[in-house]
């Protein structure tokens, strides 16, 4: 019987059942980063953060049991046009008026100009999720939020999609099309569109105010990609019967890490307690010794 390994939740499934698969992928970007070295970055991450872990990660951690998956993602470019209106301010005076025999107020005056810029963008490779299960994260029963920390990747060296690359690591398909993921590029558009005015406007110094914005779509060109990561889980059963997994994950371009580990609330309650009590009892005797030289 063929079985595999299910790279969120290390349970082992039977691959005689039919599984539904998704689009084939226009690209892929091969692992970068081996094996040895991913365990590696996940052993360095997970022990700098050992002491406030629970015993049991802490005894049960085994950086070797990190699993190669390809994870669906779209990339778009996108020819636009941007309208942005808005409000800039441009300060002309600052004063302070006392209110009170230890208080005051800081006011300021300035300049209201309106402010409009209408300009063209090209977006080229913006990286989408494409997967329905992590856009949509229930932080009460896993972390895989984390995963799209790991973005940008390199996906301009992507090549055509061949099976041969992916040797042993597995793949998740994917389940959003264009049309699920098309308003989510189209805002980032717009973010983008701020964003590249933003050297534009700085002579505003009290800042701009945007209160139309307008984004117009002439032309976008879609690929799916398959992007690789090296996967840690470690499932913890809480006290009410759930089971929340924890994820650290290697981008498998770059090495970058991002992951989280389950904590010893105990712990960490009782050093902040003690850091508490230290900085109260170090500020006491300063603020003591204030009070008798006034």
């Amino acid at each position: 019987q063929l079985e595999a390994r299910c790279h969120w939740c290390r349970s082992v499934l039977s691959i005689n059942d039919k599984i539904p698969n998704g689009a084939v992928p226009d690209g892929i970007l091969p692992f970068a980063i081996s094996k040895t070295d991913a365990i590696a970055r996940i052993g360095e991450f997970a022990g700098a953060r050992k002491f406030f872990a629970l015993k049991r990660f802490r005894d049960e951690f085994k950086p070797d049991n990190v699993l190669a998956v390809y994870l669906p993602y779209m990339t778009v470019d996108g020819n636009v046009s941007a309208r942005l209106h808005g409000f800039g301010e441009v300060q002309t005076r600052r004063y302070t008026v006392k209110t009170g025999e230890n208080t005051s107020t800081t006011y300021y005056d300035a300049n209201l100009f309106d402010v409009v810029r209408d300009f063209d963008l090209h977006i080229d490779d913006l990286i989408i999720e494409s997967s329905a299960g992590r856009s949509h994260i229930d932080n009460r029963s896993n972390t895989n939020n984390i995963i799209n920390s790991l973005l940008p990747y390199d996906v301009k060296n992507m090549v055509a999609f061949d099976s041969n690359y992916m040797g042993e690591a597995s793949a998740e398909k994917r389940d959003l099309n264009i049309d699920d993921v098309a308003g989510r590029a189209h805002a980032q558009f717009l973010t983008m569109a701020r964003e590249s005015v933003r050297d534009d406007i700085v002579g505003y110094d009290r800042g701009v105010q945007w209160t139309d914005e307008d984004l117009e779509v002439h032309g976008s060109r879609w690929a799916s990609v398959f992007l690789p990561v090296w996967l840690y889980s470690y499932p913890v059963h809480q006290d009410d019967g759930s089971v929340m997994v924890h994820y650290i994950a290697v981008n498998g371009r770059h090495g970058n890490v991002m992951g989280s580990v389950p904590i010893n609330k105990a712990r960490l309650w009782g050093v902040t307690a003690l850091v508490t009590a230290i900085t109260a009892l170090v500020a006491w005797p300063l603020g003591f010794a204030a009070m008798v030289a006034g």
